[in-house]
């Protein structure tokens, strides 16, 4: 099997397990507000990756159709 993925099952099932043990935490003792910086830094960084994904590269399954107005 190739592994196309730099973090492997594990690691990422734990990143995970981190992140809402750590939610779950800060929901617990009332730390909204750091969850709420939280959030926005996580909004923040998806609307970089965004920004920068190459998508000029990205083909499309109709590109016959691109320019045809259809």
């Amino acid at each position: 099997m190739a592994k196309n993925s730099k973090i492997g099952r594990r690691a990422s099932a734990l990143l995970w397990l981190l992140g809402v043990s750590v939610d779950r935490i800060l929901i617990a003792y009332e730390q909204i507000s750091i969850l709420y910086v939280l959030a926005t830094f996580s909004i923040v960084a998806l609307l970089l990756i965004v920004g920068f994904a190459d998508l000029e590269k990205v083909s499309r399954a109709d590109d016959k159709n691109a320019g045809s107005g259809v």
